[in-house]
């Protein structure tokens, strides 16, 4: 008997690649593999390539392609933005959600790092961010919507905030710079990224999590913007990133942002259908879950709950030889011992943490997957 595939709830960890991105990718590995960097007429074709895909990168952002710097992946545009900032004005502080992916929140706590205070719902306490700002913060750092809960962030107003305070400091003659940076990998599927409309100076985009390759992806840098490099070198990527250029991570990234933004209506639609189905479902067969993160400022994709008096270890395991694949929080922290900053942050108690689940939804699933892991939880839960 033909064993049933499993299935997959866990995209806000890692995406497949697109065929289609991986056929626009596929000649750079091979056919058309030189430095871009070269002088010779055959490397002009990879130079070109780069830079329609920083043109590509930066139509969605609304951005001249001079501001898009490509990285290995999220979690290097995270620490370029943190520590780029921080160590060329070392004397100043930076301002973070207490709820941001550990590429945010280690590299920041090397340096005089404010906290912010979020609600139950995992959305900033607005005020507390105002509070925290002084006259010596350079820069603000608050993700666009939370990789584990789910949880969109008033991005637009945290930079109204921001402008005002700039302008308060104009008027008191205070030249310190004052960056707004987001970290927008979980958001690049389903939200607007145009910069305009956001009010931020720095953004970062992963590859991974877009149906694009892993250990791509890019960092906006808004003109004037002061940065000091972690990768000295040839000078690649305005000097910002040296190191000759991954071409197929690259133009995968391009084309899997291009992919996403594309169909993001549509396909953030049929994820909320399902999405709420699957809540209702839990609600109704396991009414004695709780789910977390704000329901209404929420992505799509994202369901996260807690089982009181459950061992979230052990029930992925029994999920695991039942054919479902989910995760207690974030894959960048999965072997770690402690309980979840996020769910902390949010007012759970450790033993709540530990009783915690994610599935996050994405182009492979529907109605019948839903149904299927409703049914396995009810199973396995007394």
């Amino acid at each position: 008997m033909k064993k049933q595939a499993p299935i997959y709830l866990d995209y806000a960890a890692a995406t497949p690649v697109d065929p289609g991105v991986l056929r626009v990718m596929q000649p750079y590995f091979s056919d058309v593999f030189y430095n871009p960097s070269a002088t010779y007429d055959a490397a002009w074709e990879v130079r070109q390539a780069v830079a329609n895909a920083r043109t590509g990168v930066a139509y969605w952002l609304g951005v001249r392609p001079s501001e898009v710097i490509f990285t290995a992946g999220g979690s290097e545009a995270n620490n370029l933005a943190i520590q780029g900032a921080m160590r060329q004005f070392p004397k100043a502080n930076v301002v973070v959600s207490a709820i941001e992916h550990k590429s945010v929140l280690v590299p920041a706590r090397d340096y005089d790092c404010r906290e912010v205070a979020v609600q139950a719902d995992g959305r900033l306490d607005l005020d507390d961010l105002e509070h925290k700002v002084d006259d010596k913060t350079v820069l603000v750092s608050v993700m666009y919507a939370n990789n584990e809960i789910g949880t969109i962030q008033p991005i637009h107003e945290i930079g109204q905030l921001l402008q005002s305070i700039r302008a308060r400091r104009h008027i008191e003659h205070n030249d310190l710079p004052l960056y707004l940076h987001t970290d927008a990998c979980q958001a690049a599927n389903y939200l607007d990224l145009h910069i305009a409309r956001l009010g931020v100076d720095l953004m970062t985009i992963n590859g991974g999590k877009i149906y694009g390759p892993k250990q791509s992806g890019a960092l906006y840098v808004k003109a004037g913007t002061k940065l000091k490099p972690l990768v000295a070198g040839g000078g690649q990527e305005r000097g910002l990133r040296s190191g000759t250029e991954n071409v197929p991570g690259i133009v995968g990234l391009a084309a899997a942002l291009d992919l996403v933004q594309s169909d993001r209506h549509q396909e953030a639609r049929r994820l909320q259908v399902l999405q709420q189905n699957f809540i209702k479902l839990l609600e109704r067969k396991l009414p004695q879950i709780t789910v977390n993160g704000s329901r209404k400022y929420r992505l799509p994709n994202n369901v996260h709950l807690t089982i009181p008096g459950q061992d979230n270890e052990r029930l992925l395991i029994q999920l695991d030889e039942a054919g479902i694949l989910a995760a207690a929080g974030s894959a960048c922290s999965a072997g770690d011992e402690e309980p979840s900053h996020v769910l902390r942050a949010i007012g759970l108690s450790d033993a709540e943490a530990r009783a915690s689940l994610r599935f996050t939804l994405g182009r492979g699933t529907d109605a019948a997957m839903i149904e299927r892991c409703v049914q396995v939880l009810h199973r396995l839960l007394p």
